[in-house]
């Protein structure tokens, strides 16, 4: 099985915080922040394998910190697991404020699945090997993870099976 390391799948992008994408508290919406996210998060995806996939799943959101309107927000994302045809990509917002200074804003899991119409049926995604202290945290908690989102599927099932799509009803 092929390798490769969460370095290799790294991705970054800046955005400065601009009025039309805050609130009424001048703050950048939580809607931008995940916007951000899954799109960033499609090129460490992209960087694990070259067939099409999708976003499958957004998890463990936490917004931390404000983004204020003018800060810059940095998203990072890599891969921190992958199985067969699925992979874990971590997210995290850093902001940056005029004078310099960093802080957290906000992580998040999301899982992307390769489109079975692109791959064989004996394709697997390549291992994913940490190197610094935050990597090798993530990628030990992986296994977990996907356990948890196991249960959680047969919960989503259950509850997708009760909801109606009438509107004003």
């Amino acid at each position: 099985m092929t390798q490769v390391t969460c370095k290799r799948t790294k991705a970054v992008q800046s955005h400065r915080i601009m009025p039309n994408q805050t609130n009424f508290y001048k703050n950048l919406y939580g809607g931008q922040i995940l916007y951000i996210m899954d799109n960033v998060a499609s090129v460490s995806a992209g960087r694990l394998t070259p067939y099409g996939t999708m976003t499958a799943n957004m998890d463990d959101i936490h917004f931390i910190a404000p983004l204020p309107e003018g800060d810059i927000a940095h998203v990072e994302t890599y891969v921190t697991g992958a199985g067969k045809r699925s992979m874990e990509i971590f997210a995290k917002v850093i902001g940056e404020k005029h004078t310099g200074e960093r802080y957290l804003a906000a992580t998040a899991f999301l899982t992307y699945v390769v489109l079975k119409d692109y791959v064989d049926p004996d394709y697997h995604l390549p291992e994913v090997i940490a190197h610094t202290d935050e990597e090798v945290y993530l990628c030990n908690g992986y296994e977990g993870r996907k356990s948890g989102h196991a249960q959680k599927r047969i919960l989503t099932k259950e509850l997708v099976s009760h909801l109606t799509v009438d509107l004003l009803d």
